[in-house]
């Protein structure tokens, strides 16, 4: 059994510079807020984070957005929290991922479906990596899936999404390529977050990391770890060019993570429309580009019906996949 993971990559028409007060004249949050559902230092806090920053510093929210880290359950916490409790809360943005898409395609949110909230847009995506601390002794991405294959105990792959989640698969997806017939034997650890996820490699208390390239571009840029791989079809550019493929190295794995937010599923017509529209302007931005060429982000530009249908089509394809590797049956 041979499996591999894509994205479909779907360019919208980009929306004009309008703003919250052309998209929906009777709306503007008076207390923006952006739910990171895991603890800082990983990729959902990157989102919150960095778009809330962009989005006031391009005039297109009024006030400083706050960013509430709420992790646990690979975004089960936070994802009970807006559908239990804040439905109707129209100043609310949640990050959300393919490790949303993931949890969601295999059930993991108990009582929870993709249809109770409301998807806003997506800002980029974002391809995965496996890396090592810098002082490891091993180079390739071959070395480390030998090193499994030949004894799966004695090495630990730490991510920042729940058992199963986005970051498992995307190992798997590696071991899988690499003909280790029995992904299940790799063993993995799971973190509330990349950021933390990493803290454990630096420690010496596993063996090797998986996350993305966003997660990693700080730890990368500060000399703690190396990327072994990239889940791309071929190089990043940029500074991100020194950086080996997996299927450069014979390891045929793609793995790409789609960044964008969701909002509780009773927001109105006239808030949903206006944070769309928001989005919308932020990722057409020259700001943005910028941002995006510097995190290893690649263009997926989705907005309001085509995101949400984008999402379903996420959580079909994850589903066969889990349950082509036995997470699901």
């Amino acid at each position: 059994m041979k499996f591999t993971a894509t994205r479909t990559f779907v360019a919208a028409a980009i929306l004009g510079m309008s703003a919250f007060a052309a998209s929906a004249q009777d709306f503007s949050p008076e207390n923006p807020e952006c739910i990171a559902p895991a603890n800082p230092g990983g990729g959902w806090d990157f989102t919150c984070r960095q778009v809330g920053k962009s989005l006031q510093d391009l005039g297109l929210i009024d006030s400083t957005m706050q960013v509430v880290n709420l992790a646990g359950g690979g975004g089960g916490v936070a994802y009970a929290e807006v559908v239990n409790k804040r439905n109707d809360d129209n100043d609310l943005i949640v990050a959300a991922s393919s490790a949303t898409a993931t949890r969601l395609a295999q059930g993991a949110y108990p009582g929870n479906t993709m249809e109770q909230v409301r998807w806003l847009a997506s800002i980029g995506a974002d391809y995965g990596v496996i890396a090592v601390a810098a002082d490891s002794e091993i180079e390739t991405l071959p070395q480390l899936l030998d090193a499994i294959k030949n004894d799966p105990t004695s090495t630990s792959v730490a991510g920042g999404s729940a058992v199963g989640g986005w970051d498992h698969l995307k190992v798997l997806i590696a071991a899988n390529a690499y003909g280790i017939d029995d992904v299940r034997s790799v063993k993995y650890i799971a973190f509330d977050g990349g950021g933390e996820a990493v803290t454990q490699l630096l420690a010496g208390s596993v063996q090797a990391f998986t996350g993305d390239i966003s997660e990693a571009k700080g730890f990368v840029d500060s000399g703690d770890i190396k990327v072994l791989a990239v889940l791309s079809p071929e190089r990043l550019d940029g500074e991100f060019a020194d950086f080996p493929t997996a299927k450069e190295q014979g390891v045929d794995a793609i793995g790409a993570n789609w960044r964008g937010f969701y909002a509780p599923g009773g927001m109105s017509d006239e808030a949903y429309d206006a944070w769309v529209s928001a989005i919308g302007d932020l990722y057409a931005s020259d700001e943005w580009k910028e941002i995006m060429a510097n995190n290893g982000l690649a263009p997926l530009d989705l907005q309001g019906d085509e995101f949400q249908s984008f999402v379903a089509d996420s959580v079909a394809q994850i589903q066969q996949i889990s349950k082509e590797i036995g997470i699901i049956n």
